[in-house]
This record gives structure tokens, C-alpha cells and sequence, in this order.
């Protein structure tokens, strides 16, 4: 279907004072406050998990030592996929608007489309991996935030186990269970948060959590110990695309957690028919968003 003079009457007549409704501003690459991008040349991109060793034994005297195996646990596949929008104007349209370039301006909305579908793709694990959606789930088969995610050892657990807003309490605890984290054969890790992702709605608690010198929603005199420890070291950021109001996250220095994949960047094309005189123009981009290893963000929903 192409945009014609119909959906153009006012363009076409003399008086029009003003064009708006396309000229808002947009979000920066909230994404790249998440994810590692990496760029892609397959359909599909596959992460291995691999298991070292457990904890060594004691070899009594005289007798043969253990042996152990190392294995690959679980495999993240990305797929990448392909994301297009297009729209079409008649050369009709095009000779008679009296008040603007179409083809400029709409290839301007075009592009906003595009690069809001990235933000909203973007945030979609951690919106749906929630534990109350349980939509998303991670390399190892399950939900991306849970207390179970299985390993050779036991499990480990990327949340709260009793989901709850962000305070001071509820944060001290997800960075002490980010230090507890274990590896595939039950083997401490070296984990810590370096960085909190939050809805705008949840930006002000941050701010007090993280710029505070003294501790918040208390009368104690006690200093903030969250900032005096620098647990946190490169603050927070807010990202407008998070459906959970309450919802807040932590990226952790875990290496390949969450992962962007760039298959194809963002192209235009525009192409004239010659039985029509329609001028169509389309944007295509092909790219995944997704998690290699669990370890790489913590996620709580809130109360």
C-alpha cells in the first residue's frame, strides 16, 4: 500500500502552518550499556560452555590418583534475525505537496522505527527473563533469572530468592550473591557487580543508593557502604525500555554474558516502479540479542 494524496489532503492546499509529530527526540543506544557487540558473518552464532575440573583430592600414600573429566556443559545459540520495515509514495503525492520534501522526511521516521525496534529487541531478555514471566531463557534451558540454573555441581542463582524492590538491603544482598557465584564444577569465582541497569521509574531510588555518603531511608548515622567500597564502580544507568517498573539489574564482570550479535548493519534502498510511479523505500538490519553465560547480569523484578 503506498501513501497517497489521501492520506496527504492538507499538504496539498495552501494555509498549513506547521508539520509535527515526527521530530521527537529519541533514547540514546541504551543497549550498549548492556551488551558486548560482537559482529556476526553466519545465521547463527553458538557459544559452549565448557566445565574444568572439581576440587582435588588427597592421594593416600601408595595408591593411584583421581582422575577427573572436563566437558562442554551447554551451548547459547543466537540467530540471527532479520528486521525490515518499507513504505511507498506515489509520484501523485510526491508532485503535488506543497509544503515538504516526502521522501526526506519519511525516511527520517523510517530510520526512528528501526532504531526504536533495536532498543525495544534489546531489552527483551531482561524484560522476559524475568521470574514471574519466565520468557526468555538462557544456554542452559532455563529462565535467564532463577535460583536454579543447573551445573554438574548443584545450582546456581542468578536473583533474589524472594523478589523485592531495590534498597539498600535487597541490593547489599544480590552484590553478596554475585561474590558467592560458583563455576559448571561448584568452584568460587572471582564476581562482582560494576554495573546497575534500572527503569526510569526506579532512577531516583538509584541515585540515593549510589551517590548517598550516609545511608538512605534510615536515621542511623552509618556511612553508605555500597559507595565507601566502590561496589559498584561504574554506577548505573537508566534504560527507557524496561516494561517492569520495579524490575533493576547488575551487570557483572562475568565475561561473555550478555551478547549482541551484528549480522548485517542498518541499509536503506529506495527503488522507483516503473508501471506505478510509485517510489518505495525500505530499511533492513539483521542482529540478535541474547546470553552466553548467566554469571554476566543479576535481574530481580521487584516486590
Amino acid at each position: 500500500m503506498a501513501i497517497s494524496r489521501n492520506q496527504l489532503v492538507k499538504e496539498l492546499e495552501p494555509g498549513l502552518n506547521a508539520l509535527f509529530g515526527l521530530e521527537y527526540k529519541q533514547y540514546e543506544n541504551q543497549s550498549a550499556e548492556i551488551y558486548t557487540t560482537e559482529s556476526s558473518d553466519r545465521a547463527f552464532e553458538e557459544e559452549v560452555m565448557l566445565s574444568g575440573f572439581a576440587n582435588a583430592s588427597v592421594k593416600p600414600e601408595g595408591q593411584g590418583v583421581v582422575y577427573d573429566d572436563a566437558q562442554e556443559t551447554f551451548t547459547a545459540r543466537y540467530t540471527n534475525e532479520t528486521i525490515a520495515l518499507a513504505f511507498a509514495i506515489t509520484e501523485e503525492a510526491i508532485e503535488d505537496n506543497l509544503y515538504d520534501k516526502l521522501a526526506s522526511r519519511y525516511t527520517k521516521a523510517l530510520a526512528r522505527s528501526m532504531a526504536n525496534t533495536k532498543q525495544v529487541k534489546a531489552a527483551t531478555p531482561l524484560n522476559q527473563g524475568l521470574p514471574a514471566i519466565d520468557n526468555f531463557d538462557s544456554g542452559d534451558g532455563v529462565s535467564l533469572f532463577t535460583t536454579a540454573h543447573p551445573t554438574l555441581a548443584g545450582n546456581f542463582s542468578n536473583t533474589l530468592t524472594t523478589q523485592a524492590d531495590l534498597n539498600e538491603t535487597s541490593l547489599e544482598q544480590a552484590l553478596i550473591d554475585i561474590a558467592a557465584l560458583t563455576d559448571e564444577r561448584g568452584l568460587k569465582i572471582a564476581a562482582r557487580g560494576v554495573k546497575m541497569i534500572v527503569p526510569s521509574a526506579n532512577q531516583f531510588t538509584a541515585e540515593r543508593l549510589m551517590k548517598s555518603q550516609g545511608r538512605t531511608a534510615t536515621a542511623d548515622n552509618d556511612i553508605n557502604a555500597v559507595k565507601s567500597m566502590g561496589m559498584i564502580p561504574q554506577g548505573y544507568r537508566v534504560n527507557n525500555y524496561l516494561t517492569d517498573t520495579d524490575s533493576w539489574y547488575i551487570i557483572t564482570d562475568v565475561p561473555n554474558g550478555m551478547k549482541h550479535f551484528d549480522r548485517s548493519p542498518l541499509t536503506t534502498k529506495m527503488e522507483g516502479d516503473f508501471d506505478t510511479g510509485n517510489v518505495r523505500y525500505k530499511a533492513r538490519a539483521r542482529y540478535v540479542f541474547g546470553v552466553s553465560d548467566p554469571r554476566g547480569i543479576y535481574g530481580v523484578e521487584g516486590a
